[in-house]
């Protein structure tokens, strides 16, 4: 599937046939897709949970109790689910570690190279933690970034997805211990295939025309 037919397809699925189950094979280039995801300075400020089985799908549904309760099927009923996580802080190891990855992937041509891309990245980190005061928000929009890349990854894979907010983040943060690990959940992403049921499946797709949303100069 080309990348525009991805785009025109896919839409966020609302019914899950919970018999049908994404492969092996294609569930490694899931995980790639969360891998190879662009972020700010390559600062890559996330975690991800993929649930396979019943058992951690329902540990995810908890926090999709109470008010949220519309969003529970979706997990329960997906092939696999997702959840995108951001660090809570950010700071020189996690700089570092980045760096090292980088060396070792052979991304610098001399010491001169990554003594520069070191600089340049932690100038942009700190000035959101301490001229903008606003590095949790960075972060969480890299988180995002990661998210519209994944949908549309999947979609070519031919792969249905939802991405879902209506969760309780502190329920789920408790479940996976995710505060006490540096990270916060944001966006639950339930995966797999349509339900025959899906009313959403055969509604057109509406978006704003070009001239609304499109300035050519």
């Amino acid at each position: 599937m080309d990348i525009i037919k991805a785009a025109a397809s896919r839409y966020s699925t609302k019914a899950f046939d919970a018999g049908k189950k994404i492969g092996d094979e294609q569930i490694e280039q899931v995980k790639n897709l969360l891998r190879l995801s662009p972020s700010s300075t390559n600062s890559q400020p996330w975690h991800f949970i993929l649930a396979s089985t019943d058992e951690a799908k329902a540990r995810i549904a908890k926090a999709t109790s109470g008010f949220y309760v519309f969003n529970e099927r979706k997990v329960l009923d997906a092939s696999h689910v997702v959840v995108f996580c951001a660090k809570t802080a950010i700071d020189e190891t996690h700089l570092n570690k980045l760096l090292e990855q980088e060396n070792a992937d052979g991304r610098f041509a001399n010491q001169q190279a990554m003594a520069g891309q070191h600089k340049g990245r932690s100038y942009f980190v700190n000035m959101h933690r301490f001229d903008y005061k606003d590095a949790q928000h960075w972060m969480e929009k890299q988180v995002y970034l990661n998210v519209g890349n994944f949908l549309l990854g999947v979609s070519a894979l031919g792969i249905d997805a939802v991405p879902i907010e209506g969760f309780d983040a502190r329920i789920l943060d408790e479940e996976f211990g995710l505060r006490e690990k540096g990270f916060t959940s944001l966006v639950i992403v339930p995966i797999g295939y349509r339900s025959e049921e899906d009313f959403n499946a055969a509604l057109p797709k509406s978006r704003l025309e070009f001239s609304e949303i499109l300035t050519e100069c």
